[in-house]
């Protein structure tokens, strides 16, 4: 066990120093820190989640399906949280955001490496994302990691395999039976549904914000995230509920 340094403080443990010193504004303005804040916040967030996912596939690997479902559990909480904090970016006008957009320059959420591993790690798994990283860095090399790697679809359904389950639609529909797979298909469709939700509560916040206009980063804003509403991490799970 390590010993706790004598004397170590709050702000030490949490280096509050340089965590608090990360927002550095390009404007004057005053709305400029909440949009930092906001997105910052966001990137520790999706830090947690996919410390989580990471987890929850180890598990799902050695058939420690109760545990997984904890750290599934607390994605789904982190989800609920995150899409939340949309509402507080919607209190910035359209008049307040379009004073400092200019100092954005090419800099989109649309290039967030976390966002986009965590759908590698999910199943959602499109390589051309890999481009929006430059060679080299830290975060193409995590996504081509994540897009190479069995992500948790993939771990999930070579767990019923492995346990004897001929298909996803038999798990549920002898639910009984195979009760541990079709907690863990729930507790997958929970984020998926959350993920869902996200997603929509950006757009309304963008439309609400920019209108149509094009993102900073050179997407086509509001319509690119209209045409993600669609995705799904585990559509076999979704598609099999109109066959029960």
């Amino acid at each position: 066990m390590t010993a706790h340094p004598a004397g170590m403080t709050y702000a030490d443990y949490l280096q509050l120093p340089t965590l608090l010193s990360a927002q550095q504004p390009h404007s004057d303005l005053h709305d400029e820190m909440l949009f930092i804040v906001i997105h910052q916040t966001k990137e520790l967030w999706l830090k947690q989640m996919l410390h989580e996912v990471d987890l929850a596939i180890r598990l799902v690997a050695s058939d420690d399906f109760a545990a997984a479902y904890k750290a599934l559990a607390r994605v789904s909480r982190i989800q609920s949280v995150m899409t939340l904090s949309w509402d507080v970016l919607a209190t910035m006008t359209p008049v307040d955001y379009s004073a400092f957009r200019h100092v954005l320059g090419t800099s989109s959420g649309f290039q967030s490496a976390q966002f986009r591993e965590l759908e590698y790690k999910l199943g959602i798994k499109d390589p051309r994302y890999l481009d929006y990283q430059e060679g080299g860095t830290e975060g193409r090399a995590r996504l081509k990691a994540a897009l190479d790697a069995p992500g948790l679809w993939e771990t999930a359904d070579a767990a019923r395999v492995r346990l004897g389950a001929a298909s996803w639609h038999e798990v549920y529909r002898h639910s009984e039976r195979w009760f541990a797979l079709y907690q863990l298909a729930e507790k997958m469709v929970d984020i998926d549904d959350a993920l869902s939700g996200w997603r929509h509560k950006h757009l309304l916040t963008v439309e609400r914000i920019i209108g149509m206009k094009p993102g900073t980063g050179g997407s086509t804003g509001a319509r690119y995230l209209a045409s993600t509403l669609e995705k799904r991490a585990f559509p076999e799970l979704w598609a099999l509920r109109t066959e029960l």
